[in-house]
């Protein structure tokens, strides 16, 4: 891992965010991109229109705001970012389309975005446009909800249904768990809706984790009453530092995880979430 983008609103929610990022960059030795986006109508970005002031285009005004943000950012943030090499970017461009095309053009490695604790996924960054994010960038996305002075992750798990498609995003879960230097727990949340017994998710077992390198005593099947539940009460049981799961590009964590319910939850757990591709 060498490059971490940072999306950025300036606010203290961002810095949160900003903060997690600038700790994995130390400790990996990674640049940050940390990238604020303006998303102006059509006639403010034309260079030939003279804006509001008259003497100088409004979209020049807005660059220049966001440069000066970047600037009280970086004197806010410097005990965590001295050291680290960061590229302040600007750009015109939605929120959803220049986070995915900016991380593309510069080849990152991981997202790392900021959020309201109790507001969850819906309200990273912008509105909406943050859970567009999660759902289809093709890198991890790593979501910070609260204060983390100190980004150590002794637990990690991720949670799966155990499909074939999910292997991707469990391999990456994995390497992302080496990378942190810790054991990935991975979790099958057994319901009366879908219950499968021992035996059956012995074989789904064996066959999700065939040709990988896996412990079965790392593998925990945790029985509740609905899934959204089970996550939540499983990460309680672990003291989990960060939970991970993986995401279609189409239809999003719902989709994995079978219903908006379990969607909630997980927007509005407090802990650290990661989401991989599947």
């Amino acid at each position: 891992m060498k490059r971490i983008l940072v999306p950025t609103d300036f606010s203290q929610q961002a810095n949160k965010a900003l903060k997690v990022a600038a700790q994995i960059a130390r400790r990996y030795d990674c640049e940050i991109f940390l990238v604020h986006l303006l998303d102006l109508p059509l006639q403010l970005i034309d260079p030939m229109n003279e804006g509001v002031g008259g003497d100088l285009p409004e979209s020049l005004f807005f660059m220049k705001l966001a440069h000066k943000k970047f600037s009280e950012t970086f004197d806010e943030m410097k005990y965590y970012l001295e050291g680290i090499k960061v590229h302040e970017t600007v750009e015109f461009d939605e929120a959803f389309d220049g986070i995915i095309s900016i991380a593309k053009k510069h080849k990152c490695d991981l997202i790392v975005m900021g959020s309201n604790g109790s507001d969850g996924l819906q309200e990273i960054f912008i509105g909406s446009n943050t859970e567009k994010v999660v759902r289809f960038s093709q890198i991890p996305v790593l979501v910070i909800k609260e204060e983390l002075p100190v980004f150590k992750i002794d637990t990690f798990i991720f949670v799966s249904n155990l499909s074939t498609s999910s292997r991707k995003a469990f391999r990456e879960a994995l390497n992302f768990s080496e990378l942190l230097g810790v054991e990935l727990q991975l979790v099958y949340i057994n319901t009366p809706h879908k219950f499968k017994t021992t035996a059956e998710l012995d074989t789904l077992f064996n066959d999700f984790t065939k040709n990988i390198e896996f412990n079965p005593s790392q593998f925990h099947i945790y029985n509740d009453a609905t899934i959204e539940l089970g996550i939540r009460n499983f990460a309680f049981k672990v003291s989990a530092d960060l939970v991970g799961i993986g995401t279609h590009g189409r239809k999003g964590i719902s989709h994995f995880m079978s219903g908006s319910l379990a969607e909630d939850v997980i927007n509005h757990m407090k802990k650290p979430i990661i989401t991989f591709k599947i």
